[in-house]
């Protein structure tokens, strides 16, 4: 079985910044993603699902290394300012590379 070395990042963020992190994606490169609605607990208190626009969604995105520190610097510098958001990239292997 070959796998290959791949990053996850991961964006939790309000929903208000849907749209804008879906043309970051394209921006840098990213090929697709994978997007939902998450309720959870945190620094700022409880945020439910109950309500779409102030719900909380996840986005999830397979890349190479270095668009995803494209897109970390781009999220911390341009969207943290102005977004309720946090951002983290885990390290995965993948079967299918030419998918990413």
């Amino acid at each position: 079985m070959d796998t290959y070395p791949m990053k996850l990042v991961t964006i939790i963020c309000e929903a208000l910044a849907r749209e804008p992190v879906k043309r970051l994606l394209a921006e840098v490169g990213a090929h697709g993603h994978t997007l939902f609605t998450v309720e959870g607990e945190g620094a700022h208190g409880s945020r439910t699902a109950e309500i779409q626009e102030f719900a909380n969604i996840q986005v999830e995105v397979i890349v190479q290394p270095d668009v995803a520190e494209k897109l970390l610097l781009r999220l911390q510098k341009d969207f943290f300012p102005r977004f309720a958001m946090m951002a983290y990239e885990s390290d995965i292997r993948v079967l299918r590379r030419e998918k990413f």
